[in-house]
């Protein structure tokens, strides 16, 4: 019976994993203050949040560029920040990946893709891997969404842009659209967090 329950646990743990709904190590949960950093972006200057004037939130994506998952949603990505900036919620793009591992996302490489798809945002590099742990990002794309208060930036939403990587005109549901549009009105998020679909984070 026991060994019953540990294996259990272990199918629990390897299911949750997978799927990106909690870091093993932790991680910001909705309603915790996300820390600042400074990480270099594709300009080669580095960005922090508290340097993106006029901010009321960001929207922090943990991206990057080999992922087909992350391919699929650049260019909603892109849309996100075009509807958002001025509304006061931008996008900041961070690569979490170990280019070490990952050749493709290399510092270069993230610079050459950049360009290509005209990205309007910061697209930084996680040099490290530092700043993705905190978070508790397991995927590429996995989204935060963060509000600015007096008591630092809190954690809104944690999880997928909408439900449907596949094709961008079958969506049924933009949940950090959603997310985004009750926050500008000063309304409470609904869907708090969902599960984040995408490539596993090469550390």
């Amino acid at each position: 019976m026991k060994t019953v329950k540990i294996l259990g646990t272990v199918m629990l743990v390897a299911f949750l994993s997978a799927f990106g709904v909690k870091n093993a190590a932790g991680g910001y949960k909705v309603g915790d203050i996300a820390t600042d950093f400074s990480l270099k972006n594709v300009d080669n200057k580095k960005v922090s949040l508290k340097d993106i004037k006029d901010a009321r939130g960001y929207i922090v994506v943990f991206t990057c560029n080999h992922c087909p998952y992350a391919q699929a949603y650049e260019d909603r990505i892109v849309a996100l920040d075009k509807k958002y900036k001025k509304l006061g919620y931008p996008v900041v793009a961070i690569n979490p990946n170990n280019p070490d591992k990952v050749k493709e996302d290399s510092f270069a490489n993230m610079q050459a893709r950049a360009k290509e798809k005209g990205f309007t945002f910061p697209y930084l590099l996680d040099e490290g891997q530092k700043i993705f742990p905190q978070y508790g990002a397991t995927k590429t794309p996995h989204v935060y969404i963060l509000q600015k208060t007096a008591k630092g930036n809190v954690v809104k939403y944690i999880g997928a842009i909408d439900d449907n990587y596949e094709d961008a005109a079958a969506v049924k549901t933009k949940y950090a659209e959603n997310a985004l549009d009750a926050l500008v009105k000063g309304k409470e998020v609904s869907v708090k967090e969902t599960k984040a679909i995408g490539c596993s984070i090469k550390a």
